[in-house]
């Protein structure tokens, strides 16, 4: 078929062509006497992205997934009672993991299309007089229902009731994206993935940490070794890895972070933002709505969207690649069938948001969704006009 195929899953995310021409080179010799001058400025602008001055960042070869097995298995000992909260399949996944690792896991379930609880973790956390709580776990963004969550709010609880807990933080489609201060919101460890707002293939897991976290890490006894700390900073210290490094990613890395640098966090905030109202606009004039329960939640990496009752959201994802060469996201475990998700994250401007749009309007009139041709994607570029920074055209 001619054309692009159009990629608006929320992650892995489209990448720069200038990201795509610097991991475009052949093999190095990660051991070099040159490397250093690669590595230790990505650690220090890495940092910059998660707003962390007084801590340290760890890249690993993984997913974010690896990430969270770092923070939980070096920072955190075998039966530590932890606190967390389920409200999507990434907050699932968390819960998952810190159970079949061994620590002693307190789950608030919540509803699906709200975030992190912030009365019941005050709750729990001012009523947990012995301290027996280790961590408190937020999920930022839960990628699954288009949700956002307040993590300064979680660190308010923490502060109100004079806890000493660790804050971990799931920031893997936020950080890069979303508002996110590490160090002022004293965040112990944050984690996030390559192949998100980073704007990266898939492979980097990026693990920032505080020194409370370092200091925790020094006495914790889980077991590790390939996601070690100590491994790590032993040699990370001299501009080297443990073990092989991603070394392409690692080139395509430092073109992100100075197009991060070169557009600056608030502008991109800022521009995540607009494009993320545009696609809701487009959402209220089809007559539809999103998975997140109120404008608290909304999320401005991803929106789920919920389909009419009859409508299978499944054949909306296959549709809209078979006919249109666009790929959605699906929905996931709960929202299986009832949701599509359209990723507005990372490298894209309004008219890929407005592709993204008219694929999906198509695709919703061809599974017999009743809306009005051209609706959501005039209500898109309204907004989009009504926003841009742009000259007042002369009259003639």
């Amino acid at each position: 078929m001619a054309g692009f195929t159009h990629l608006f899953i929320p992650g892995p995310t489209n990448i720069p062509e200038q990201v795509r021409q610097a991991m475009n080179l052949p093999m190095e010799d990660m051991r070099a006497g040159s490397f250093p001058n690669l590595t230790l400025p990505l650690f220090e602008d890495i940092k910059k992205v998660f707003k962390n001055e007084t801590g340290r960042v760890f890249i690993y070869p993984s997913s974010g997934t690896g990430a969270w097995e770092a923070a939980m298995t070096n920072v955190l000992s075998p039966g530590d009672h932890v606190l967390m909260s389920r409200f999507g399949q990434f907050s699932h996944l968390w819960v998952d993991m810190a159970e079949r690792l061994g620590f002693d896991v307190e789950i608030i379930d919540c509803e699906w299309g709200t975030g992190v609880p912030l009365d019941l973790y005050a709750e729990k956390l001012r009523a947990d007089k012995a301290h027996r709580i280790k961590a408190v776990f937020c999920t930022q963004n839960e990628t699954a229902t288009g949700v956002t969550s307040d993590i300064a709010g979680c660190r308010a609880a923490l502060d109100a009731a004079n806890h000493p807990a660790l804050l971990f933080v799931d920031g893997v489609s936020s950080i890069g994206s979303i508002d996110f201060r590490q160090d002022e919101w004293r965040v112990d460890c944050a984690v996030s993935g390559s192949q998100k707002g980073f704007m990266l293939p898939a492979g980097l897991g990026f693990l920032s940490v505080s020194q409370k976290a370092l200091a925790a890490s020094r006495v914790a006894t889980h077991r590790h070794c390939y996601f070690s700390f100590e491994d790590m900073i032993r040699t990370n210290d001299t501009g080297y890895f443990p073990y092989t490094p991603a070394t392409q990613l690692l080139r395509g890395l430092r073109a992100s972070l100075d197009l991060i640098a070169e557009e600056g966090l608030e502008n991109i905030f800022a521009r995540h933002h607009r494009l993320a109202e545009g696609v809701r606009k487009a959402v209220d004039a089809w007559g539809l709505k999103l998975c997140a329960k109120a404008p608290q939640w909304h999320s401005d990496t991803v929106s789920a969207i919920l389909v009419p009752e009859g409508i299978d959201s499944a054949n909306v994802v296959k549709r809209a690649y078979s006919a249109y060469q666009t790929s959605l996201g699906g929905g996931l475990n709960k929202v299986a069938g009832k949701v599509f998700r359209i990723g507005h994250l990372g490298w894209l401007n309004e008219v890929m948001v407005l592709a993204s749009l008219s694929a999906a309007e198509m695709t919703l009139l061809d599974c017999g969704v009743r809306l009005a041709p051209g609706s959501g994607v005039a209500a898109a570029i309204e907004h989009f006009r009504r926003t841009a920074d742009m000259p007042v055209a002369k009259a003639a």
